[in-house]
């Protein structure tokens, strides 16, 4: 599984958990976990471009 694979799949879990947070009125989890959201699926995006700022 590529790089960008296992990030997708990060993405899909931290959304079903914010999904969860949300229907159990936690949100400040969903905030949390909203931001993770966003750092996973930009960091997907470019792995899939082959940008890997990790590296350093």
């Amino acid at each position: 599984m590529s790089r960008g694979d296992e990030l997708k799949e990060l993405a899909s879990g931290l959304s079903r958990a914010a999904e969860a947070a949300r229907d159990l009125g936690l949100p400040t989890t969903v905030y949390l976990l909203s931001m993770a959201l966003v750092e996973v699926r930009e960091a997907a995006a470019a792995a899939d471009d082959g940008d890997d700022d990790s590296a350093a």
